[in-house]
């Protein structure tokens, strides 16, 4: 790709970007949200039409007109968000668009064939093709996507974000897979936020940085730090700020707490001015731990203690007992997309922004520039929908919901998947600084799930370990590491 431009509007997204991938190589497309990686994948990909510029491949110039024509091309695109249809089967999904036919007819027989061949060649020999794809975990359903590239002969494949919502065993499978299919001579371009998994899977890396390539070389002879450094176009010397966090009285405290499926049986104690982490793999239960201590999930024994009350609870009752929650899943079930970023902010709180029961624009505006300047998120203004902002945008407004409401116990599930490095650098240390307080604001409870260890290693204080819906008593940070939590993680260590 040379001199790849593309404007959106007056958003001049890509500013002669260069690209080259050889053949078998796996080459690490990294920067932060907003860099422009999408959109110069998609030019690559058919979505989008370039500007200006030039694409080649096999030194032949290609100019793909659509999706289609790309795969037709041999190159394919998997986007983090799947885009397999669940009430099909497995071949049909394989192979859809291109399926054998004969005087108009499908021809089920060479389908089944050709996708047990397909299967056969991302390590899934064991799934039936004629099994509905709904059926199968993430993890599987990626890997058919990928069959799907491989079915189509494909020479380049695109994995954006590939493992944002895999589990370990998963992410091993997939890197295995992308090994074998280097070995074979189809070029690799693979975008991830995670440095480590840049420095394990691709020979070579390319920084993009506000639309333009900013630097490229050999991934072993480059440093996380300098990678990092690239990116955000300064130095972070410390990407996990660690101050001295001084706990006091137990604001939320749980004993014996079992819900609807899990978890199983949890108790822990959570203190202001401090940050609990809670490690374990997908599925151990994390997630409804937190969401029946924020009243999403019943109770089904034990208690939930805030203050004095321990007794049914639902999330507005949490809000009024100072609880806020961020979800994993923010676009889903943490924002409302199509509102603007200042009712996202504002709309747990409206006391105070007008007389009575009425909000006057100005004063929901200004309450919503304190938190945009603190925090800080990057937006055209208070108007500006909250779908329109990066992903790491999209998360401060999140936290900042919380903040408005000013709530003592924040519960974080997943508080930086899928942002980049610079943003999850400025969400660990206000995570940090909030944790301490200042003189205009108490130090706050932080209860944070998180699948990334280094993450959990860097900002808590104390690690429980979730494991098959069981919590572990928690531990100071310094008694563990992350070979030690996974093992705990995967029920090796009592």
């Amino acid at each position: 790709m040379r001199g790849i431009r593309k404007r959106f509007g007056a958003t001049l997204a890509l500013k002669s970007v260069n690209l080259s991938v050889g053949a078998g190589e796996v080459m690490a497309l990294v920067g932060e949200n907003g860099a422009g990686k999408s959109t110069l994948m998609k030019v690559l990909s058919g979505a989008h039409s370039a500007d200006g510029g030039s694409l080649y491949l096999d030194g032949m110039e290609y100019n793909p007109t659509n999706p289609q024509h790309a795969r037709e091309s041999g190159v394919a695109m998997i986007y983090q968000e799947l885009s397999l249809v669940p009430h099909l089967s497995v071949m049909e999904n394989i192979l859809l668009g291109i399926e054998p036919s004969r005087y108009g007819l499908v021809q089920w027989k060479a389908m089944k064939s050709k996708s047990i061949e397909a299967l056969s060649a991302v390590g899934l020999e064991q799934v039936d093709p004629e099994l509905s794809v709904n059926q199968l975990s993430i993890g599987q359903q990626q890997l058919v996507e990928i069959a799907r590239a491989v079915a189509l002969d494909c020479r380049a494949l695109v994995l954006d974000e590939p493992t944002s919502s895999l589990a370990a065993k998963d992410i091993e499978r997939l890197f295995k897979l992308v090994r074998t299919l280097s070995s074979k001579g189809i070029s690799v371009i693979y975008i991830s936020h995670f440095l480590e998994e840049v420095k394990s899977i691709s020979d070579r890396y390319t920084v993009l940085r506000d639309g333009e390539s900013v630097g490229d070389g050999a991934t072993l002879e480059a440093s996380e730090a300098e990678i990092i450094a690239l990116m955000v176009g300064r130095d972070v010397s410390e990407l996990y700020p660690r101050s001295d966090h001084s706990s006091s009285d137990t604001v939320l405290e749980v004993r014996n707490l079992a819900g609807f499926e899990k978890p199983r049986l949890a108790s822990l104690q959570l203190n202001r001015g401090e940050v609990l982490g809670i490690a374990g793999l997908v599925g151990a239960g994390r997630t409804e731990l937190l969401d029946t201590l924020f009243g999403l999930e019943p109770v089904t024994s034990g208690e939930v203690r805030i203050g004095s009350y321990s007794g049914v609870a639902d999330p507005a009752l949490r809000w009024s007992q100072k609880v806020g929650m961020v979800s994993e899943n923010r676009k889903a079930q943490g924002l409302a997309l199509g509102l603007s970023v200042a009712d996202n902010i504002t709309l747990p709180n409206l006391v105070g922004l007008g007389p009575g029961r009425l909000v006057f624009p100005s004063q929901q505006i200004a309450a919503s520039n304190r938190w945009i300047e603190e925090i800080p998120i990057k937006c055209q203004s208070t108007q500006q929908s909250v779908g329109d902002l990066s992903g790491g945008n999209q998360q401060k407004v999140a936290i900042a919901r919380l903040l408005h409401a000013d709530v003592d116990i924040l519960l974080l599930d997943e508080p930086t998947r899928g942002i980049d490095v610079g943003s999850k650098a400025q969400i660990y240390k206000l995570i940090d600084l909030l944790a301490i307080g200042d003189a205009y604001r108490e130090p706050k409870a932080i209860l944070i799930v998180s699948s990334y260890l280094p993450e959990l290693l860097g900002t808590c204080d104390r690690i429980a370990v979730m494991s098959r819906g069981y919590l572990s008593e928690a531990r100071p940070v310094s008694d563990w590491d992350e070979h030690q939590l996974m093992a705990a993680a995967i029920g090796q260590e009592q």
